[in-house]
């Protein structure tokens, strides 16, 4: 085990730089940019704009004249470059630029983030003026929190409920189960979170929960118990929108897994040898039917804590690390977007790791020292 995992760490690290060169690239090749960006708001709204530049380079103006005959072949150089950059003086593009490093082939500048970001050093956000892991740390324990407490519901109710409904297949308890977990996975998790609101949150009928924040204002104030009250009180509602898909799936997906096992021919010749159901199924069919599930939590809990709770953070005003990722999407802050990929793919690659060595845990007889890594 020990030569494979070390054969897979050293594996994590050519998969990372690819994981960034493609991402690099297409988001290069894609329209619009910081520079853009800060050109509209050039256009836009000039006094913020002005300020801005003169923070930054101490110099430059924005103008809305033309930038005379003498620059006339460089607005043209500028123009088929930059949407909006007309009418802008040459120079003051250049120091934007220059201000975000475009100044520089798109080559150097990837070698000169990689060696940076093999440093953990991310830099600092264009439009936040806070340091990339500063940014994420404010914002981690809003995603960690909904991450975590629903993976942790989603398979503590699951895997007892899809044993039960596989060893109850067919029966009245396995059909009305199914249509409540049907209905489940239909209703989108943000439609939910709004009914409740609706319901629950000083919509139309009742106002139990709180709506805004994961904690009070005053909650540094509270004694330890009504802190940790507070907190799972403000959780319940974002919590319960966020259960709703992933229990039903979970639910299904273990049921098949041990429909699957009971059907084998060694449940068969544990039952002749007079063993009891109980014994069959937490002896024989457990094990093999749980390796898929447990040993895959750890993938589970990135993507819950990434990738599936942007809704749930915008309507619950939980500001988190998904909306941290569309809003830099949405700026074009390339420091936050590539620091971000770049920590999230290694912490992903390890989980994935993780996922590995756990199946060798929970069955011994998986070997990958076999394989061809």
């Amino acid at each position: 085990m020990i030569s494979y995992i070390i054969r897979r760490i050293i594996l994590i690290f050519p998969t990372l730089f690819g994981i960034m060169v493609i991402n690099f690239f297409i988001i290069q090749a894609a329209p619009g940019g910081p520079v853009e960006r800060l050109i509209a708001q050039i256009r836009g709204t000039a006094v913020q704009a002005t300020s801005i530049i003169r923070g930054t380079s101490g110099e430059y103006e924005t103008s809305s004249g033309g930038a005379g005959s003498d620059t006339g072949e460089q607005s043209g150089d500028i123009k088929s470059k930059y949407r909006g950059a007309r009418g802008l003086d040459p120079e003051l593009i250049k120091e934007i630029e220059k201000m975000y490093g475009f100044d520089q082939p798109p080559l150097k500048r990837f070698l000169k983030m990689m060696a940076s970001y093999a440093r953990f050093d991310f830099g600092e956000s264009f439009f936040r003026d806070k340091k990339v892991m500063e940014l994420v740390r404010e914002k981690m324990p809003v995603s960690i929190s909904l991450g975590l407490w629903t993976t942790l519901i989603v398979y503590l109710v699951s895997i007892p409920l899809g044993i039960r409904k596989a060893v109850k297949d067919g029966t009245p308890f396995d059909m009305w189960t199914s249509f409540i977990v049907t209905i489940g996975y239909a209703i989108p998790g943000f439609l939910f979170a709004i009914l409740l609101i609706i319901l629950f949150a000083g919509g139309n009928f009742l106002h139990i929960f709180p709506l805004r924040s994961l904690v009070s204002e005053n909650w540094r104030n509270f004694p330890w118990y009504k802190k940790i009250i507070d907190y799972l009180w403000h959780l319940v509602l974002p919590i319960t929108a966020s259960v709703i898909g992933g229990f039903a799936s979970l639910t299904m997906f273990t049921k098949n897994a041990f429909l699957e096992e009971i059907n084998k021919q060694y449940v068969y010749t544990a039952r002749s040898k007079g063993l009891t159901e109980k014994e069959v199924l937490m002896g024989h069919i457990f094990r093999n039917a749980m390796l898929i599930i447990i040993a895959g939590f750890p993938s589970a809990f990135i993507s819950s804590l990434f990738t599936g709770t942007l809704l749930i953070e915008i309507i619950f005003s939980l500001d988190g690390l998904g909306l941290l990722g569309f809003e830099a999407a949405i700026n074009r802050d390339y420091p936050l977007i590539f620091g971000t990929l770049y920590f999230f793919s290694l912490l992903g690659l390890f989980l994935n790791l993780l996922s590995d060595v756990m199946y060798m845990i929970i069955d011994p007889r998986i070997d990958f020292e076999r394989r061809e890594v």
